[in-house]
């Protein structure tokens, strides 16, 4: 049997197949086009299509793999293109669709099979399907590319029954995936995940905070407006325990949501394949000497960085003047903009970047400077140089600033337990659907307080006149800059709303005010 296009070359058949799969640049899928061109003759097996090692790398594998099967490429001259010839490949998932286009080369399968089929998937040596990163934003790119199907590792089945209007196939050994294509015994379906979003967390709660009310309520207001947070205290003090208690008091993560933070962690790698969706908030606090490369992405192959990885989540910086000056600064544009965009010579990458940062810093190197019993042994260079490592566009960017006392012991001795979690949460729950009523009503264009323009935050935060001798005091003697006064129009929005007021008034824009003091202390 020849196969169907197959011609003649001196004597010699010539066959040719093509299979289909796709790479990631960022979350953007790109179609690849895996050309195999076969003839009988002596052997060699040689890839174009500006390939990288891991993907030539593939020979090997592929050749293990189709042994496995019976099938040996000793006898065979085989040549492969990867199209576009422009775009770099990299990675493993590849595999799949090169052993599978190889074997339609050698007339081992039908050439018809392969049409309209995405494949993804690495090859171990003995022919089993191995998961690989990126699978649900490669799938979406399928459906919109109109491929009719795909097939998926097994172990990625959960997250690829996340995608509707395409259907796919899981496969955990190439000996099945060949059966089917051949059209013995099918494949199953990947099952629809059905998406529920995690209820509050139960281990953590935020009743175990004692003390701490001016704290909690700037935790309460910064998780009601998605604003973010500065707090600034002793060691001690419970910056650590507040912030890793912020996510227990966030809405529920919404499907449209939840969508977008698992292409992220897909990409990454670190989606739960018993999971296949992140249903959780996530909560990232990476290490002071990250680099910047690993707090915004970065990389030969871009990857997304820990802003990114927190998207619709939280970002806890702890001990922030210990970062690299540089990796703080590269935050600024992120916390602006809301994406990330990392440019290489080849390509763009781009990956949204929209997570509650909160800032954990002490006041001064030994951390006592303001102790009410503990002396601060610092020299005021040292204080200076501390704090001059925290540069003003970066405190701008951070809505609320909130400074912790030491806590009283006494209060941990007393046992009393303070609000809990959920209580809490269903105040910033209503105070988030009222914000989500302005957006259906077309009053503004976006979820949440942090994120109003200029032109809507002026519509929806008009200030009475005790609000407004408030700001122009705020401004004067304080000196906050543009980007601080709109930030303090938001936040004040924020309290209102917790408040269930339509209107801002003076003791909203009073406690807004209190949350930028720190602008003149640091």
């Amino acid at each position: 049997m020849v196969l169907r296009g197959t011609t003649t070359i001196q004597g010699k058949p010539l066959g040719l197949a093509t299979a289909h799969t796709s790479s990631l640049v960022g979350l953007d899928p790109h179609p690849i086009r895996v050309e195999v061109c076969c003839t009988r003759g002596p052997s060699f097996f040689q890839m174009v299509g500006l390939a990288e090692a891991a993907v030539r790398e593939a020979q090997v594998r592929v050749a293990s793999a189709l042994a496995s099967l019976g099938v040996l490429l000793d006898e065979y001259a085989i040549t492969i293109n990867l199209a576009p010839a422009d775009l770099r490949k990299s990675g493993a998932a590849l595999d799949v669709a090169i052993a599978v286009a190889v074997l339609g080369a050698i007339d081992e399968l039908p050439a018809a099979s392969l049409d309209g089929v995405l494949l993804l998937g690495e090859l171990s040596l003995d022919g089993a399907i191995q998961p690989v990163r990126g699978v649900l934003p490669q799938l979406d790119g399928a459906r919109a590319r109109g491929l009719s199907s795909a097939i998926v590792p097994s172990r990625a089945a959960r997250e690829a029954g996340l995608v509707a209007g395409l259907e796919v196939f899981v496969a955990s050994t190439l000996k099945e995936l060949v059966a089917h294509l051949s059209g013995g015994k099918p494949l199953r379906h990947a099952a629809r995940t059905e998406f529920c979003p995690d209820s509050c967390r139960t281990d953590i709660d935020l009743a175990e905070v004692a003390g701490q009310g001016t704290a909690r309520r700037a935790l309460e207001v910064t998780a009601a407006g998605a604003h973010n947070l500065l707090m600034v205290g002793p060691p001690g003090a419970g910056k650590t325990m507040l912030a890793r208690r912020l996510p227990t008091i966030l809405p529920p993560l919404g499907f449209a949501e939840a969508i977008e933070t698992t292409k992220i962690h897909s990409v990454a790698g670190l989606v739960d394949p018993e999971k296949g969706v992140v249903s959780t908030h996530p909560f990232r606090a990476p290490h002071h000497s990250v680099s910047e490369a690993g707090l915004v992405g970065g990389g030969d192959l871009p990857r997304p960085g820990e802003v990114s990885l927190a998207h619709h989540g939280v970002l806890f910086l702890d001990e922030l003047a210990e970062f690299r000056r540089g990796a703080l600064e590269s935050l600024r544009q992120p916390l602006e903009d809301g994406v990330v965009c990392i440019a290489r010579a080849r390509a763009r990458a781009w990956f949204p970047a929209r997570p509650i940062v909160v800032g954990a810093v002490n006041p001064c190197p030994c951390g006592f400077r303001g102790h009410p019993s503990r002396p601060c042994r610092c020299q005021r260079g040292q204080i200076r140089r501390y704090q001059t490592k925290l540069s003003g566009p970066l405190l701008d960017r951070l809505d609320v600033h909130v400074m912790l006392p030491p806590v009283d012991v006494a209060s941990l001795a007393d046992g009393r337990r303070g609000e809990s979690s959920s209580a809490v949460r269903q105040r910033v729950i209503r105070a988030r659907e009222r914000q989500s009523e302005r957006r259906r009503s077309g009053e503004v264009s976006v979820a949440t307080n942090a994120l109003l323009p200029p032109r809507e935050l002026e519509k929806i935060a008009a200030l009475d006149v005790a609000g407004r001798r408030l700001v122009e005091r705020a401004v004067e003697h304080l000196g906050l800059s543009a980007r601080s006064y709109a930030k303090v129009l938001r936040v004040a929005r924020t309290i209102a709303d917790l408040d269930g007021d339509e209107r801002i008034r003076g003791p909203h824009v009073s406690e807004a005010i209190q949350g930028r003091m720190l602008d003149t202390q640091l």
